[in-house]
């Protein structure tokens, strides 16, 4: 995406004590390539260095040093893509509107035998699903009726990494973080405030190319003393802009 060399310092010599020699580097990418947020997930990593070398006289080993530096990507307000608008407007998610979800036994899936499952009501809400990298993932959660005790709630935050071409793509999904929001039998009828901070560099806007994917969802598990789990899985789409420029738009 980028490969640039600058030259700082032509043939000099340095004097003694510290130096300090101003550069800058114009972000620029290749010819038909777009910069991508830094990223370290598992099997997707979007990764940018550094490496500053210091050539010395003959017989004298070079000197280098590599370090790390982070990319986002604000571009200003008037450059905001329609494709952002059809994540609100057509995806799987509700946009910038609440959330209702209401979990029953009949509404689980992969379970053979439901009436095994023992019977409960809960419904939750989610502020948004598009969500903005700098703000908190919040909205709550109400258990109604659960005749089984309840050993914990917990909010997950979950990558979808999607891989490959046209021949075939594979696809992983990892855990990024674990956060318990319920400990013990919660109290019927009592919200319960759900609240995550997207944790630095492991997660990023939503990114959709022709050769992979990175999408997340939220995933809240409900852990019953017999240890039988409920879980609701809520695809989200993270964007780098804020709520209030989403709605300018």
């Amino acid at each position: 995406m980028i490969n640039q060399f600058v030259e700082i310092s032509k043939n000099g010599r340095l004097p003694s004590g510290k130096t300090e020699i101003p550069f800058e580097v114009l972000l620029k990418p290749k010819l038909n390539r777009q910069l991508y947020e830094t990223y370290h997930g598992v099997f997707i990593t979007i990764q940018y260095l550094l490496k500053c070398e210091l050539k010395r006289p003959m017989l004298n080993k070079d000197i280098q040093k590599v370090i790390e530096f982070f990319i986002e990507c604000n571009r200003p307000n008037n450059e905001i893509s329609s494709s952002i608008k059809n994540l609100i407007s057509f995806g799987r998610t509700t946009g910038t509107k609440p959330l209702n979800f209401q979990l029953t036994p009949e509404s689980i899936q992969n379970v053979r035998d439901k009436n095994r499952v023992p019977k409960f009501r809960i419904k939750g809400l989610i502020d948004s699903t598009i969500c903005y990298i700098g703000e908190p993932f919040t909205g709550e959660l109400i258990i109604e009726h659960c005749e089984q005790l309840i050993k914990s709630i917990e909010l997950q935050l979950v990558r979808i990494e999607t891989c490959g071409c046209a021949e075939g793509y594979a696809c992983e999904i990892t855990e990024i973080q674990n956060i318990q929001i319920g400990d013990g039998d919660i109290g019927r009828l009592v919200p319960l405030p759900i609240y995550m901070i997207f944790p630095r560099l492991f997660a990023c806007p939503t990114l959709i190319t022709n050769n992979f994917k990175i999408e997340f969802e939220i995933k809240i598990v409900i852990i019953l003393d017999d240890n039988h789990i409920i879980t609701e899985n809520i695809p989200i789409k993270i964007i780098r802009y804020s709520q209030l420029e989403l709605q300018k738009k």
